[in-house]
């Protein structure tokens, strides 16, 4: 696939590294393009905000359509990449994506932040210019454009629509869709029904009538009963709401411990049945290059990490790298929980981060982006009460809608009214951008610790006329190894490889591994083609190897490392004695 290239940079690791950073004009540096984060954009907003971007920054930003939605909206995809410095595909890169279900908004403006702040960053700020010279970044805003729609432009809750607008059967009546919520007040929200039933077990709050209070056990009965969500019996099955538009989960489609829709709802009909998760499964199969992955969500405060089932053992090694990212990000995220999926939170087969790290051998997380936590910045969180006041003094009441009458057809006079889609898992608008900062920051740290294959000491000993002994070091001063343990094991993706080329003038008469530089260590002798030596475990995590070449003749030879996670790195070496020396990167 040919794509015009382009780059960008941003603030990344430990918030003080902003703050550490030199003033160079106006500061915080501004934008070529004024975006809010203080407001939600919709899908054409979005589309717009991240075209204006791309208009502004040509020399880092290209987008491009990966694929059409169920309802055939385009999903846009930026690539942040600086060419002067090679190619995207070329260099270590990282997937990050948001709003995979469509009620979890905030998720795409995170995603519309970071390239924002790389790109105004980039010649500004030291460590993200860095970053983006070396790295490179495939955004994906919006993966669910038309449940994103959905929320904003139809009567919605804050749960509503999470999966996408393929027609489905939820009820197995052979109809699709056909009985869904419905605004029957005509005030834009879906709320709640009551109904006075003298054996209720509901009762209005006495002091404060906005809310609707469960009795206890040994209480006499409250008076009320709930009717669920605003609604009426559309197919006249006896039911209300039970087949509305979709019905499947998005993030129950991918390959990984895919399974069907009897062991968990949502599935879909086989993975990748979807045309939006097809899409990013598409493109990630034509970029190996990607070493890291990051998928926004909305709600709960967390760092999650795979498995997501128990069954699913992951090598101790990987998981040690998963703790050392999820435990600077806790630093960076106050209120943020560090969890595994299926111990912590419930069991999920067919996820998104587990195909990344187990389908891709990648290292991915989704981080839920809302914590009510945040509301008076407390760890255990507000009390009922503190929510309301919450709600009431900083909100100013505004997610509420008023308990009124309403004449049911079939109910008869019931109380319509609660919480609007704005009152729980999206995060107020006035603490956006603090949010998409924080998380935006650890996905850039988390950015930086992928693998980085780097030359470390260079030795040629003449052992015999015309004859040399070349050792050189390769080092990984990242926490990402360039192979991860589960990919190797399962032999996902290409095996690193360290060539050397010889001249016309000289032969590699043998090559290996050896553990250190003393002259009784012994070398691990490649079997056949001693010109390429292939490492199964890739560099470690902050490790190194050794290698070594016998070299018959005179001259000098080309070495090229390349890692499919760690880049490519090459020099060359003259064939005469030279001291220990400390290597440079060619390119």
């Amino acid at each position: 696939m040919n794509r015009p290239m382009i780059a960008m940079s941003a603030g990344f690791l430990v918030l003080s590294a902003f703050v550490a950073a030199p003033c160079q004009g106006q500061f915080p540096y501004p934008s070529k393009v004024d975006l809010r984060f203080d407001h939600w954009y919709d899908y054409q907003e979005m589309t717009q905000a991240l075209h204006d971007l791309v208009a502004a920054y040509p020399e880092l930003l290209a987008i491009e359509s990966i694929g059409k939605s169920v309802a055939g909206r385009d999903m846009w995809l930026v690539t942040l990449n600086n060419p002067a410095t090679g190619p995207d595909t070329d260099k270590p890169a990282m997937f990050i994506d948001g709003n995979i279900h469509g009620n979890e908004i905030q998720a795409a403006e995170t995603v519309l932040y970071s390239i924002w702040y790389l790109t105004k960053s980039y010649g500004k700020i030291e460590k993200l210019t860095k970053l983006v010279d070396e790295r490179a970044f495939y955004f994906l805003p919006m993966e669910n454009p038309d449940g994103r729609e959905v929320w904003f432009h139809e009567p919605a809750t804050p749960h509503y629509l999470r999966g996408g607008v393929k027609p489905t059967d939820n009820d197995h009546d052979g109809l699709y869709d056909e009985d869904p919520p419905d605004d029957l007040d005509g005030d834009g929200h879906i709320t709640g029904m009551w109904r006075e039933d003298p054996l209720g077990r509901w009762k209005r709050d006495p002091d404060d009538e906005r809310f609707f209070t469960r009795v206890k056990p040994d209480e006499p009965p409250g008076g009320w009963t709930s009717l669920g969500q605003e609604g009426i019996d559309n197919d006249g099955d006896g039911q209300i709401n039970e087949d509305g538009p979709g019905g499947y989960d998005p993030n129950r489609n991918w390959p990984s411990d895919w399974q069907p829709n009897y062991i968990q709802f949502g599935a879909g009909d086989y993975p990748f049945s979807l045309p939006e998760t097809r899409a990013v499964g598409q493109f990630m199969l034509a970029h190996p290059n990607v070493a890291a992955y990051q998928s926004y969500h909305n709600a709960g405060g967390m760092i999650l990490r795979g498995p997501a089932a128990s069954y699913l053992p992951y090598p101790r090694e990987d998981v040690r790298v998963f703790e050392q990212l999820q435990e600077t990000g806790a630093e960076m995220l106050p209120f943020y929980r560090p969890m595994v999926t299926h111990k912590d939170l419930y069991t999920v087969h067919g996820g998104e981060k587990g195909w990344a790290y187990e389908g891709l051998g990648i290292i991915g997380f989704t981080n839920e982006l809302w914590t009510d936590k945040r509301m008076y910045a407390k760890d255990d969180g507000p009390s009922q009460e503190e929510r309301r006041q919450f709600r009431d003094l900083l909100q100013f009441e505004d997610v509420y809608v008023p308990y009124h009458e309403f004449d049911h057809p079939t109910y008869g006079k019931i109380l319509i009214g609660g919480t609007k889609k704005f009152s729980s898992r999206v995060t107020p608008p006035w603490m956006l951008e603090e949010g998409c900062h924080r998380n935006f920051a650890f996905t850039m740290f988390h950015a930086d610790q992928m693998p980085q294959v780097r030359w470390g000491i260079v030795q040629v000993k003449q052992t015999a006329e015309h004859l040399w002994e070349l050792t050189v070091e390769v080092k990984n001063e990242k926490i990402i190894p360039s192979i991860l343990a589960l990919a190797r094991q399962k032999k996902i993706g290409a095996r690193d490889v360290l060539a050397c080329t010889a001249g016309p003038e000289a032969r590699v008469a043998a090559s290996g591994t050896v553990r250190n530089l003393l002259p009784t260590t012994k070398l691990t002798a490649t079997e056949r083609d001693p010109h390429r030596i292939w490492i199964d475990r890739g560099i470690p995590s902050r490790g190194r190897r050794l290698f070594r070449f016998i070299i018959e003749g005179t001259g000098s030879v080309e070495l090229a490392y390349v890692s499919q996670k760690g880049g490519t790195i090459r020099r060359t070496v003259d064939l005469k004695e030279t001291p220990i020396e400390a290597a440079q990167d060619e390119d």
